[in-house]
């Protein structure tokens, strides 16, 4: 930071921070291996982030939470390397998250509260380094201006808890408009237009530039994409790219690990008991109809098959019920070669995952579907209707409306999954297959209380 003909100069330490402003992209080479798992794991703390503040954590609580993912995800063997692999993560991801405007906001809020919470993390020397960096415009109080507003600035410390300005305290004098946070929050004296910002409370000042400066580069980077990158690396790079924002993230649920096996005659009872709303519409809607559309065949099909359905029983469950509308001939030659394709019995021998909550959310059910997310696709009254009858009601009901209404889909879910439990799911839900994971473990643990 330039401290403008100031008597009160702050010398830049020889102090190199561990945080970069990413002000340009880096001239290294990069491995396509490492470009994708590079990013991968940013994601992953960049949607601990979206989790943490849609579950409404306090400051505290994310100044806490933010360092335990980072550190959790953004490890390399070479710690050399650590520097390397935050630059070029947020590099990928900018790229991943320029496409579309929703994209782009969410990747700038996200972005903005892991700057935000490294930047306090860092020593005042390596702060003081990154805001020389940043070069911001705002002058230091000299002594005199000080002096004069040494009372009134004493008055604001005590008013908000903060220690009494000394006499090496150093205070910079910015337009009111440039700390926002500050001025709601009543944490600055004001006088004539400039909040006098202490030290301490530079982050506002630093992150508000680095907001900026992040939002003007997405765009910049938007158009590079659109007019040449996503061209040129169709073969190469644009696939990854287009396929990071959607990426599920979690476990593989392509092979039962707990709960290993669920029969015919369980399936009603472990459906009443621990499919997530998702999946208890289509089983309904498929005893009731005898029959389901390719996308909700595809959705429950591979979430029968993640819960432990086995191929045998899987074809005699949808025959038993296929057969009653379309009969059991047509049921072996039409639908049964699907079955067996998605056990990885058939075609390309692929051995198929169950769809992840992300994907669930992103499909499109169009008339006489029953596939998708009910907290996206059902009207309210619907919706109302059907975590009624799971048991959920009161505030709990409210609580989940209202984060539907804020298009938190996976939150309502884990709000519902924590209803009918009566236990906490501080993962929240990302999966049906874990819904279902987690449901029976609380199930067992509580019947084996009782035994």
């Amino acid at each position: 930071m330039q401290f403008l003909g100031s008597q009160r100069q702050i010398l830049t330490p020889d102090v190199i921070p561990t945080l970069s402003l990413y002000r340009s992209a880096p001239p290294l080479e990069v491995r396509l291996d490492d470009f994708e798992l590079f990013a991968i794991d940013r994601l992953r703390v960049l949607k601990g982030i979206s989790d943490g503040l849609s579950r409404g954590k306090k400051p505290e609580e994310m100044e806490k939470l933010v360092p335990e993912l980072w550190r959790a995800n953004m490890r390399h063997p070479d710690a050399s390397e650590l520097f390397n692999k935050d630059i070029i993560s947020h590099f990928v991801l900018r790229l991943v998250y320029c496409r579309t405007e929703d994209l782009r906001k969410w990747f700038l809020s996200m972005e903005t509260t892991l700057f935000r919470n490294r930047f306090r993390a860092e020593s005042p020397g390596a702060q003081r380094a990154l805001m020389t960096e940043f070069n911001l415009p705002y002058k230091a109080l000299s002594n005199a201006e000080f002096e004069n507003l040494k009372d009134k600035l004493s008055q604001a410390a005590r008013s908000i808890g903060q220690p009494l300005p000394t006499a090496d305290a150093i205070f910079f004098k910015v337009p009111f408009e440039e700390v926002p946070d500050l001025v709601a929050g009543r944490r600055v004296f004001m006088l004539k237009g400039y909040a006098y910002v202490a030290m301490n409370q530079v982050v506002s000042l630093v992150v508000t530039r680095f907001r900026s400066l992040l939002s003007k580069a997405l765009v910049l980077t938007n158009r590079k994409w659109t007019s040449t990158i996503r061209e040129q690396e169709k073969d190469r790079l644009t696939p990854i790219v287009e396929a990071l924002s959607t990426m599920y993230l979690g476990p593989d649920y392509s092979q039962p690990k707990e709960f290993a096996e669920v029969s015919i005659k369980d399936i009603d009872q472990v459906a009443n008991s621990s499919f997530p709303l998702c999946m208890r519409h289509l089983f309904e809607k498929l005893r009731e109809d005898h029959h389901l559309k390719h996308g909700g065949r595809m959705q429950l099909g591979l979430f029968l098959k993640g819960v432990g359905l086995k191929l045998d029983d899987a074809l005699a469950f949808w025959k038993a019920e296929f057969s009653q509308k379309v009969g059991a001939e047509r049921f072996d030659k039409e639908y049964a070669y699907s079955i067996r394709h998605n056990y990885g019995k058939e075609g390309k021998r692929t051995d198929y995952t169950p769809y992840s909550c992300q994907k669930i959310i992103a499909s499109t059910p169009g008339v006489g579907d029953h596939h998708g997310c009910p907290y996206r696709h059902f009207s309210e009254e619907n919706l109302r209707a059907a975590l009624g009858k799971m048991g959920v009601g009161g505030r709990t009901m409210e609580d989940v409306m209202d984060k539907v209404r804020n298009r938190h889909y996976q939150l309502a879910c884990t709000l519902t999954f924590e209803s009918i439990h009566a236990a906490s799911c501080d993962t929240g839900i990302n999966h049906p297959n874990q819904y279902f994971t987690e449901s029976q473990k609380i199930l067992q643990a509580k019947n084996h209380s009782m035994t």
